[in-house]
């Protein structure tokens, strides 16, 4: 179901696509209680591009443009994770698809999961400086979503690899919140300009766009 799974996504036009083992994290779910997700021991992460032409309007923050095009990446997430879920359960196994961008604690900026960290485990990208996946092949220019299911599946091994020399990310920060190390990423100085932003520049959601724009993995 490995293949069959993958095809959905990339006929959506999805550009990643990746399993890892995630019972171990259930714990951390804050959002999820664990008798929901209770058998549902992998995690498939699905990624979708941010188009690099839409980022070139971001140039000393977010645009509605911008914001539209996010919203529209997110849509197409979740209805390919409507579409392997309903896959997954037509074969008789369970299937938990996880909104792409939900916030369930708004102080804390939290969903019902980190899509990260199953991206990890799924072999998608790693970490970097800026707080955000990095993706091999787009850098930061991803957009991610997640399918919890207990169908058995082939997993995908994390990637060894960091952001290496580059710090494209920090020279871009207009609030310094980015550090050599991605544990020092100031999420306070972060949250208070995303709020800012989501005022002053009439997008009315927290998202920036600049680190982003800049990410091009070496």
């Amino acid at each position: 179901m490995y293949n069959e799974l993958k095809e959905i996504a990339d006929s959506s036009g999805l550009i990643a696509f990746g399993v890892g083992y995630i019972d171990d994290l259930r714990s951390h779910f804050d959002a999820l209680p664990l008798d929901q997700t209770e058998g549902l021991l992998y995690g498939i992460s699905i990624g979708a591009r941010v188009s690099a032409s839409v980022l070139k309007s971001c140039i000393i923050g977010p645009t509605r443009h911008y914001l539209h095009h996010y919203k529209m990446l997110n849509l197409l997430l979740d209805q390919t994770a409507l579409k392997i879920s309903l896959a997954i359960q037509d074969r008789g196994y369970n299937a938990l698809p996880i909104p792409a961008s939900q916030i369930v604690d708004w102080e804390k900026q939290t969903a019902h999961l980190s899509h990260k960290m199953i991206a990890l485990r799924a072999g998608i990208g790693w970490i970097g400086r800026n707080n955000l996946l990095v993706n091999p092949v787009v850098g930061s220019k991803i957009r991610i979503a997640t399918v919890l299911t207990d169908m058995p599946l082939q997993t995908d091994k994390p990637l060894e690899r960091d952001c290496g020399t580059c710090k494209r990310c920090i020279e871009i920060c207009p609030v310094s919140a980015i550090k050599e190390s991605q544990m020092e990423w100031n999420k306070a100085a972060c949250l208070a300009k995303l709020k800012y932003f989501a005022k002053e520049h009439n997008v009315g959601q927290y998202i920036c766009g600049l680190c982003v724009k800049v990410c091009r993995p070496m």
